[in-house]
Order: structure tokens, then C-alpha cells, then sequence
């Protein structure tokens, strides 16, 4: 009985593993099936996508840059493509020595080192970069050849930036360069950040930094299958890249260069405007710099050249170079004698050659002839004690409210980035930019000086060409701008620029008439006189001579015995014809002495090629460089005639499409 007892105890306690088992086994299984929906089921469409991305690779297209034209169809920026060797820093054992066996293939020169080292610092080590760039067909042949010696090297083809004039209009074009880590943490926090997938290039300045949404298109894609090893195999979907918008600017490449030419090896800027509807017609910035430099990364002697250049070729003189207007400003004073009833033209002021206020006596480094002036013949005299006086009854608060207006010391709106204020100076000004009590408070001699455009007066000849253009206009004030109009690529739809509408500021036609009478004056019989001789038109203008450096109490002025950067600067402002002007103008040549000798000249040119088309001599424009020219001599050329010459042609042709507005 007791063994049967115990058979029976064994059976019950199989029984009980068995049926354990099964539960275990049941659980198993259900956990397996659980499992089995959760991925089928719950995260099918999850699981799906990253199997597809595991057999996909996303490739982006990079878009053609739209082209930059001037008024007249002519191209200043497009593209061109070339064969470039390029490196994968992190798929490269050996950098150096593979750089090395790379140099008995193709030619690799120290500065082509030097800039992939440049970008290697900047970069990062699963980034392709260019090591040599415009590869030769034997070149590509040589290393197809011996391709499989070099593991995370390889030749791509890639889009260039070229700009076929070289330094001319370098500032108003700008240029792109490689993107850097600022800007790529910009990008990737913008609207869009996958719109530069695969983009290594950006606007740097001027127009292409500007306008570089317009400019840069819309990046393409290409999913491609691919093997285990990553290989591309075939292309599965491919959505095509839009090339940008072409930008059409208001200036004329013709006369900008022929103004850059007239300069010479001297410093300065010009600003020419249509006054009627504020085109920027020239927009120079002397010396220049040739942006083509910037297309493949600047290596380090030539940015070194060009950043610690005492002449500073890298600032926009037009935009951001600020100056005394000295007598340029005369005008603007006598206009606002007038609209606030502080004098009449007929108001006659005694000018000695010098004014006296405080004990201080105010001289006149100009040597005008002196005797009664009114308004007519202290405009066109540029009589300074007329001038000194009229500032004492203004005063500087009355001066600021009314020049602001007219776009002294204010930004003026222009359609390209990084334009400067300048200095219009109030005593709130004068409060808050110093820090010191006794420098705060406005002293009543520092006014008098204003009249003149002296003192604290700084202005862009941006700002001065607007005010010029606002008076050549009859009050009536624009908005200048570069870009006259962008245009679709695809769809050829032409968008004019959007600018602020015209103001009218105010002033009356008789007042107004008067300020352009006298200054039709100063090239009737004053001081750009002999500049203005036989021109086929009549014009109107003012001569200016603003110091550059102060003065001590008793010192006088000598040119011979100064440093060449420390001479007065020489300034001219203008408009042209009288009657109906289509041209207003300022220009200043830095260190140049006396307006008329040396600014007057390059404004009578520029009138003759925009109001005549004309083209200076060759004797004629040798003299206007070294500032020895009054009329034009010699016999003009028709500036139709004067071949308009780019640089060497790229080494391939634009792959940007035409653009209608390269016809308009």
C-alpha cells in the first residue's frame, strides 16, 4: 500500500510540472504572439520607414545660383562648372602622405594645401572638401585611372560662382564664400534649414548677401537605393532643383567703370541716382577688391593683404565710409534759411573772410573773395561767414530737426545690407554718446561750425546724393535702391522691387528754385566754373573741401607740409540737366584737396557719358586720375563705341539659363 501511495504522489507531482510547463510554455508563446502584433501591428508604419531609410539614401541637389545683371542686361555674377578633388578627412588613414602621392598625379600647389587645411580647421572630418578645384580633363583621366589607391578621395563636379568684371563694382555685386559655423547654426534655426542641405556656399556681401533667398533657389533631392555597404544603386524618386531668381540691378557696369577708372590709385566713393525714382545709377567704392578671390576659399596672403591694407579695400566707402560734407552742405543750409524764414535771398550778410564769435575768430581756408553776400552769391562763392553766421541763428537743434528729413545722419533704406547712420548732431546726441559730464553739455561754438558742414557732421555720400536728389527733384523724396527687379526662372514672371513710396517733403517750388538757381551758378561763374566749360548741358552743383584731420587753435593749413592722409578731402555734389534733372550725384576723393580740382572733374564725366554718351580721351582720363583735369580734352569717344571688357572667360560656359530681363 505504501508503494502505491507513493506512485501516486509522484503522478500528482508530474501532473502538476507538466501543467506548470504548459503554463509556461502558453506564456511564451503569448509573449512571442504580443510581441508579433506590437511590431506588425502598433509599429508597422515606424519600422517600415526606418527600413526604407536603411535602404534609402536622401541626396540632396544643389541649385544653380540665379544670375546677377546690370540695367542693361549685362552679366556680373553667374556660374560655372568644374571638376574638383576632394577629400573625406575621416575616411583617410594617411592624410598627409596620401596627399603627398596625390601630387604625382595632379598638380597640388602649396596653396592648395594651405586652403584645404583652412577648411579642414573649419570643418568636419565626414565633410567632403576640395583640395584642388578646375581639374583638367587629363587631370580627371590621370586619377580615374588610380581611383582605387585612394580610398575617400574622389572627383565631383561642382557649380563656381564667377564674376566676369573682376574688381568692378565688387562692393555693389558682393560675393559668396563657404558657409561657416555661424551661419550653418543660423540656417539650421531658419524657416527652411533643408533648403542648404548640401549647400556650401553663401552671400558674403553686397547683393548676393542681400538677396541670397532670391539668389540660392530651392534644393532638390534625389532618394537613391542602397546596397549594404552603402553604395548607391539606383535612383528611386527624384524631385529636381530650382535654380534661383536672377536680380537685375539699376546701375550701368559701363559708367560705374568708367567712374572706378577715373580714380585711379585714389580713394573715395561716388553715388549717382536717378532722382525722379531713386535708381542707383553708380554706386562706387574706391580702391576695390576682386570677389572672384572669395569664390573657392581666399587664402591667407591675399585676405592678409586685403584686410590689414591701410587703404582698406574690403569697406563699402559709399555705404559705410563716413565724412565731413564740408561746403556741400552750404546748400542745404541756405534751403533751410528759407523754409523756416530765417533769411530771404535778397538778406545781405558782410563776409570779411572770417566770423568772429566768442573770441574765437572762424577763418575761411577756401580764400573766397569776400565783400556783401546774399544767398545767390554766398552759394555760389561758398561764402563760410554767410554760412557761420546762418548756423548761430539756427542753432543745432533747429539744424538736426529739419536736415533729418532730407536723410543726413539716417538710413536711407537702400536694398543692400550694413549701411551706416552717420552723425546729425543734437544735443540729445552729443548727451547720450559721451560718457563724461563735462562732455555732454553742448557748447554754443560748436555750432558754428556746423554750418559748414564741419564738426561733428558725418555722412555717407549715399545720404548726400539723396539730399542732392530730393533738391534736384523739387522736394520730392525716394528710396534709393539697387535692384530694380527679380525675376522667376521657371516661370519667367518679371517682380519689380517694392520700395517705399515717394514723400513729398514740403518745400516750396520757389524755394527750392532759388537753392538750384545758385547752384547752376557755381557752374556759371563759380567754383567748378572751368570744369563745366562747353558742356552740352546745363548743370548744377556745389564744390566742398572738408578737413580730415582737425586743426590746432593757431594752425594753418598747408597742404605740402601734411601727411597725404591727413589733407582736406575733396567733394562734389551735382545735378544734371538744370531744367529736368535725370542725374544727381556726390563724390569725394579722400585727401584730394579742393573739390573742383579733383571731384568736379569726375562728376562733369560722368554727366557726359549718362546725358551725352560720351567717353573721355585717353589724355583725358590719364589727367582725370592724377586730378590735373578741369574740361574734358582731346576728342571724346562715343561710349557706345568703347568696348565694355569682362575678365577671362571661365573654363566652362554659364549653366545658369538665359534671362528674359538680360532683354528688357
Amino acid at each position: 500500500m505504501t508503494v502505491i501511495r507513493n506512485v501516486q504522489a509522484e503522478l500528482s507531482r508530474f501532473r502538476v510540472r507538466v501543467l506548470v510547463a504548459c503554463i509556461v510554455v502558453l506564456v511564451c508563446f503569448g509573449l512571442v504572439a504580443a510581441r508579433l502584433v506590437y511590431l506588425q501591428v502598433t509599429r508597422h508604419d515606424d519600422l517600415l520607414a526606418q527600413a526604407e531609410n536603411n535602404r534609402t539614401a536622401i541626396v540632396p541637389i544643389v541649385p544653380n545660383r540665379g544670375l546677377i545683371l546690370d540695367r542693361n542686361g549685362v552679366v556680373l555674377a553667374t556660374n560655372y562648372s568644374a571638376y574638383t578633388l576632394e577629400i573625406t578627412p575621416s575616411k583617410v588613414a594617411h592624410l598627409e602622405q596620401t596627399i603627398d602621392e596625390l601630387s604625382q598625379l595632379i598638380d597640388i600647389t602649396p596653396r592648395d594645401r594651405k586652403r584645404f587645411k583652412k577648411l579642414r580647421d573649419e570643418g568636419r572630418s565626414f565633410e567632403s572638401l576640395p583640395l584642388r578645384s578646375r581639374l583638367s580633363d587629363d587631370e580627371v583621366a590621370r586619377f580615374g585611372a588610380q581611383r582605387y589607391r585612394f580610398p575617400g578621395v574622389d572627383i565631383k563636379a561642382r557649380l563656381f560662382r564667377n564674376y566676369p568684371f573682376g574688381e568692378v563694382a565688387s562692393h555693389v555685386v558682393g560675393y559668396i564664400g563657404r558657409i561657416n559655423t555661424a551661419e550653418k547654426e543660423a540656417l539650421e534655426e531658419s524657416e527652411d534649414p533643408a533648403n542648404y542641405r548640401g549647400t556650401d556656399y553663401i552671400g558674403k556681401l553686397g547683393v548676393e548677401q542681400s538677396f541670397e533667398p532670391q539668389l540660392h533657389g530651392i534644393t532638390g533631392v534625389d532618394a537613391m537605393e542602397t546596397s549594404a555597404g552603402g553604395r548607391a544603386t539606383r535612383r528611386l524618386t527624384s524631385q529636381p532643383a530650382e535654380p534661383g531668381n536672377t536680380v537685375k540691378l539699376s546701375i550701368d557696369i559701363k559708367l560705374q567703370k568708367l567712374i572706378e577708372e577715373m580714380y585711379g590709385e585714389r580713394r573715395g566713393a561716388l553715388v549717382a541716382l536717378d532722382p525722379k525714382t531713386g535708381d542707383v545709377l553708380a554706386f562706387v567704392s574706391k580702391p576695390t577688391f576682386d570677389p572672384n578671390l572669395f569664390v573657392e576659399g581666399i587664402d591667407h596672403e591675399n585676405w592678409q593683404l586685403l584686410n590689414e591694407s591701410i587703404d582698406k579695400p574690403l569697406l563699402n566707402r559709399a555705404l559705410r565710409g563716413t565724412y565731413p560734407p564740408g561746403s556741400t552742405y552750404k546748400p542745404f543750409m541756405a534751403l533751410a534759411a528759407l523754409s523756416l524764414g530765417k533769411r530771404t535771398p535778397q538778406t545781405i550778410i558782410n563776409d570779411p573772410g572770417f566770423f568772429m564769435f566768442g573770441g574765437h575768430r572762424f577763418g575761411s581756408p577756401e580764400n573766397e573773395r569776400g565783400g556783401l553776400m546774399d544767398m545767390h552769391r554766398a552759394i555760389v562763392e561758398s561764402s563760410n561767414a554767410y554760412f557761420y553766421s546762418l548756423a548761430n541763428e539756427l542753432g543745432v537743434d533747429t539744424m538736426h530737426d529739419f536736415m533729418a528729413p532730407l536723410g543726413f545722419g539716417q538710413i536711407t533704406g537702400i536694398d543692400i545690407n550694413g549701411e551706416v547712420r552717420g552723425v546729425l548732431p543734437s544735443q540729445a546726441w552729443k548727451r547720450n554718446y559721451y560718457k563724461r559730464a563735462d562732455q555732454k553739455r553742448w557748447y554754443a561754438g560748436e555750432t558754428i561750425s556746423l554750418g559748414i558742414g564741419q564738426g561733428y557732421n558725418s555722412f555717407t555720400m549715399l545720404q548726400l546724393a539723396q539730399a542732392t536728389a530730393i533738391v534736384a527733384n523739387g522736394g520730392i523724396k525716394h528710396t534709393p535702391k539697387l535692384v530694380m527687379a527679380t525675376q522667376d526662372t521657371r516661370t519667367r514672371a518679371v517682380t519689380p522691387q517694392n520700395v517705399a513710396p515717394a514723400v513729398d517733403l514740403g518745400f516750396k517750388p520757389e524755394h527750392i528754385a532759388v537753392i538750384r538757381r545758385a547752384m547752376v551758378g557755381v557752374t556759371q561763374g563759380g567754383t567748378s566754373t572751368r570744369v563745366f566749360a562747353g558742356a552740352g548741358y546745363l548743370s548744377g552743383g556745389k564744390t566742398g573741401t572738408a578737413q580730415a584731420v582737425s586743426l590746432g587753435k593757431n594752425e594753418r593749413y598747408s597742404a605740402t607740409r601734411m601727411e597725404e592722409r591727413k589733407r582736406d578731402h575733396a567733394l562734389y555734389i551735382a545735378f544734371a540737366p538744370a531744367d529736368d534733372p535725370k542725374i544727381a550725384l556726390a563724390v569725394i576723393v579722400e585727401n584730394a584737396g579742393f573739390g573742383s580740382a579733383s571731384a568736379a572733374p569726375i562728376a562733369r564725366r560722368a554727366f557726359d557719358y549718362w546725358l551725352l554718351g560720351q567717353y573721355p580721351s585717353d589724355e583725358d582720363m590719364a589727367a582725370v586720375k592724377l586730378g590735373q583735369a578741369a574740361a574734358p580734352i582731346g576728342t571724346p569717344r562715343l561710349a557706345a563705341e568703347v568696348p565694355l571688357q569682362a575678365e577671362p572667360a571661365t573654363p566652362a560656359e554659364p549653366t545658369a539659363p538665359a534671362s528674359d530681363l538680360s532683354r528688357r
